[in-house]
C-alpha cells in the first residue's frame, strides 16, 4: 500500500476539519462583535484565519487538494490586500512544490513502468526531485543518447487520493468560493472531477504533449519539450532550462513581465486553432521563460479537445458583453443553457455586467494594464458573500464544453494581473476567438 493511500484517513480528517474550523471561528467572531469590534474587522479576521487553514491543508496534501490549490492560485491577485502576503506565498508554493516521495518508491514505479532494467535507458538519474506537483514529481536525468531529460513519475495511489480529495472538496465548494473571488469553485471542482481519468493517464498526456510540440516546433516565440518515452504512469521528455513564471512575477523586469503575459495569452488562445487542443492548466508553475525569450509550457494532462477552435458562442458572448448589450446577452445565455430558464429572473443585465467585468475590461484598450487593484475591483470582494458577483455565479450554468475555456480566460487575466503586465490582449483575442471582433447586430 502506498504512502499516499495509507494516509487517506488523515487526509480526510484534515479536509473535513475545514468547515468545522470556520464554524468555531464564526462563533468566536460573534463574541468579538459583542465586545466592540466592527463587523468588517471581525469578517476580515475570520477570512484570514480560514484562508490560512485552507492553504495550509491544500499545500501539505497531494492529490486533489493540491490540484484545487493550484487552480485557485491563478486568481491570487484578486485576494484583497488586507489578507496579506502570506496567502500569496502559500499559493505560490502550491504551483510547484509538494512533499517528495522517497527514492525507493520512485525506483519501484520505474521498475513497473519502464521495466526492471530501466537504468540502462539512462546515463544518469537524480534521485532528488527537481519539482513536485499534485499527482506526480519530476526528476532530472540524462537519456542514453546524452540528452538531458525530465522524468515525470506519478505518485503510487494518486488515483485514489485524487478522486477522494475532489469528492471531499466538492462538499467544501462554498467555503472555497468565499476565499477565491472571481472563481466559480463548484464548476471548477466539477470539471476537475470530470477530467480525473485524463489527469491520471500519462500515456494520453504524452500524446497531447507530442501534438503541441509538433505544432509549435521551430516557433520563434514558444517551446514545448518533446516527449522521449512514455508509460501509463511515467513521461520522459526533454529537459529545457528556463526561469519559472513565478520568478518573473516576483523579480522580472517590466519588459519580461509584459512579454510573458502577451505570449501566455497568445499561446493559450492560438492553440485550439493551431493544435485543436486547449492547454487547460494555466498556473505559473506550468510556464517558464528561456534565456532567448521564448515562452515554455509544461503539463498537458488537463487538455480540452477543440478541433474546430474554441466553442462557437465564446466570441459572441464576449462581444455582446463588450458592447454592453446585456439584455441581448441574457437572452442568448438562457437560450444556450448558460442560465437555466428557472433562474433567468434571478440574473439581471446589471448582474451580468458585474460578473463578466474581468473578461471584458481588457477589450476596451489597445494595450491593457493588468493590475491587482483592477482585478480586486473587477472580481468583487472575497468577503462580500451577499455581493452581486457571488450571487450571479450561483445561478450560472456553464455547459461542459465551455468550462475550461472560461477558466483559461480567467486564468490568463489573473496571471497577467500577478505580473502587473501591460499587453495587447484585445488584438490577441480578436485574432484567435472567432465572432469577437465584429460588432454584433441588435437582436430582432
Amino acid at each position: 500500500m502506498s504512502d499516499i493511500t495509507k494516509g487517506q484517513g488523515r487526509r480526510n480528517v484534515k479536509l473535513a476539519a475545514l468547515p468545522l474550523g470556520m464554524a468555531g471561528r464564526a462563533a468566536a467572531g460573534f463574541g468579538k462583535r459583542l465586545t466592540g469590534k466592527t463587523k468588517d474587522e471581525v469578517s476580515s479576521e475570520l477570512m484570514e484565519k480560514t484562508a490560512e487553514q485552507l492553504f495550509d491543508v491544500l499545500g501539505e496534501l497531494k492529490g486533489g487538494a493540491m490540484k484545487v490549490g493550484q487552480a485557485l492560485s491563478i486568481m491570487e491577485a484578486a485576494i484583497p490586500e488586507e489578507f496579506g502576503e502570506p496567502f500569496r506565498e502559500a499559493l505560490t508554493k502550491l504551483q510547484a512544490e509538494a512533499p517528495p516521495m522517497p527514492a525507493e518508491t520512485v525506483h519501484r514505479v520505474l521498475d513497473q513502468q519502464l521495466g526492471t532494467r530501466w537504468r540502462e535507458r539512462f546515463e544518469s538519474f537524480d534521485d532528488e526531485p527537481a519539482a513536485s506537483a499534485s499527482i506526480g514529481q519530476v526528476h532530472r536525468a540524462v537519456w542514453h543518447d546524452g540528452r538531458p531529460v525530465a522524468v515525470k513519475v506519478q505518485y503510487p495511489g494518486a488515483d485514489h487520493a485524487l478522486k477522494a480529495d475532489l469528492k471531499t472538496l466538492s462538499r467544501l465548494s462554498g467555503l472555497i468560493q468565499k476565499l477565491s473571488p472571481g472563481t466559480d469553485a463548484k464548476a471548477m471542482i466539477d470539471e476537475l472531477i470530470d477530467r480525473t481519468e485524463d489527469e491520471l493517464d500519462y500515456l494520453a498526456e504524452a500524446d497531447n504533449q507530442r501534438r503541441f510540440a509538433a505544432a509549435f516546433d521551430g516557433d520563434p516565440d514558444f517551446v514545448i519539450p518533446k516527449v522521449v518515452a512514455s508509460a501509463p504512469k511515467v513521461v520522459v521528455s526533454e529537459w529545457i532550462e528556463g526561469t519559472r513564471l513565478s520568478k518573473i512575477i516576483t523579480d522580472g523586469t517590466r519588459e519580461q513581465r509584459n512579454n510573458a503575459a502577451t505570449k501566455m495569452t497568445t499561446f493559450e488562445f492560438s492553440s485550439p486553432v493551431r493544435v485543436g487542443l486547449l492547454h487547460g492548466d494555466p498556473h505559473p508553475g506550468n510556464f517558464f521563460v528561456l534565456d532567448d525569450g521564448r515562452f515554455g509550457v509544461l503539463d498537458f494532462g488537463a487538455v480540452g479537445h477543440y478541433p474546430d477552435g474554441v466553442p462557437a458562442e465564446t466570441g459572441p458572448i464576449l462581444a455582446l458583453a463588450r458592447d454592453k448589450k446585456y439584455k441581448e446577452l441574457r437572452e442568448m445565455l438562457v437560450q444556450h443553457n448558460f442560465i437555466r430558464p428557472e433562474h433567468a429572473a434571478k440574473v439581471s443585465p446589471e448582474d451580468l455586467a458585474k460578473y463578466l467585468q474581468p473578461y471584458v475590461d481588457p477589450l476596451y484598450e489597445d494595450s491593457f494594464h493588468f493590475t491587482r487593484k483592477w482585478l480586486q475591483r473587477a472580481a468583487g470582494k472575497a468577503t462580500d458573500l451577499s455581493g452581486d458577483v457571488y450571487k450571479t455565479s450561483r445561478h450560472m450554468n456553464l455547459p461542459k464544453e465551455y468550462v475550461m475555456v472560461f477558466r483559461v480566460l480567467l486564468g490568463c487575466v489573473g496571471i497577467a494581473a500577478q505580473l502587473d503586465a501591460e499587453a495587447p490582449y484585445r488584438a490577441i483575442m480578436y485574432k484567435w476567438v472567432p465572432g469577437l471582433e465584429e460588432e454584433l447586430p441588435p437582436a430582432p
